[in-house]
């Protein structure tokens, strides 16, 4: 059974990527875009902490989608996501399902799974691998 799992995991692995930055990407496009809707406090200048978030939501959750440059987007967007929650969560309440913040701790250690594990199936990062033996950082 585990080797039949086994033979799925890199699908799996996928598929979760795939998910994940998709609906990263809908913070970014939110913030920058105002779709599907405006964010309550209006849209953030370009330049601000919350416009450079929204660039990195979109921008990385994009390059996460396609699977390019997936272990060193994912380490930034790890980094953007702990900042989030310390910074602006965590000052709130000690507790994530009070401060609003399990989002931001879940998508942190998501990616932080990508840098270690790679893309997966389906991503650029893996059509661009030389064949023969496996490179570490493409996959």
């Amino acid at each position: 059974m585990s080797a039949a799992l086994d033979r799925w995991s890199p699908y799996a692995l996928a598929v979760l990527r795939i998910v994940t930055a998709l609906i990263f990407m809908e913070h970014g496009t939110q913030k920058l875009l105002g779709f599907p809707a405006p964010p309550e406090s209006g849209t953030p200048p370009l330049f601000s902490l919350f416009g450079i978030g929204a660039i990195l939501e979109l921008v990385g959750g994009f390059l996460l989608l396609i699977g390019w440059f997936t272990r060193p987007v994912a380490f930034l967007l790890a980094g953007e996501m702990a900042v989030a929650y310390w910074m602006f969560h965590a000052p709130q309440s000690p507790y994530p399902a009070l401060n609003g913040g399990d989002a931001a701790i879940l998508y942190c250690f998501v990616f932080l799974l990508f840098v270690f594990t790679g893309p997966g199936a389906w991503s650029i990062d893996g059509a661009r691998q030389p064949t023969g033996p496996r490179h570490s950082w493409g996959r």
